[in-house]
């Protein structure tokens, strides 16, 4: 199995900023695609940006893009998030997952959830 943990989320104003950092242990793959998702209270989960297991193919979600930057180092199996420019509907609950494929383009090819880490943007 692999273990995901996130960290880094907060209270921020509105055009604040934040980093998040996801940290992947257990059974890692070398060649493993990584995602963000967030839900915001009474909503579903959205998808914000994934990452293939290179960095070479990257997308966001047109609500975040010029935004946030997803990126990730290997050799500490960590994935990031950091996000600029915050909005108060940013709130939620973020989470980063991972998958056994190196390159997804769907949420179901993410295999392994975090529990996730609190974003609140205070307008």
């Amino acid at each position: 199995q692999v273990q995901l943990v996130e960290s880094g989320g907060g209270l921020v104003q509105a055009g604040g900023s934040l980093r998040l950092p996801c940290a992947a242990s257990g059974r890692t793959f070398s060649a493993s695609a990584k995602g963000w998702f967030r839900q915001a209270p009474g909503k579903e989960r959205e998808f914000v940006a994934r990452i293939s297991w290179n960095g070479a193919w990257i997308a966001y979600a047109d609500s975040v893009k010029g935004r946030f930057t997803i990126s990730r180092d290997n050799t500490k199996n960590s994935v990031y998030l950091q996000m600029n420019s915050l909005r108060p509907e940013d709130t939620a609950v973020y989470s980063c997952a991972a998958s056994r494929r190196p390159v997804v383009t769907q949420i179901n090819e993410f295999d392994y959830w975090g529990q996730g880490t609190q974003v609140t943007v205070s307008s």
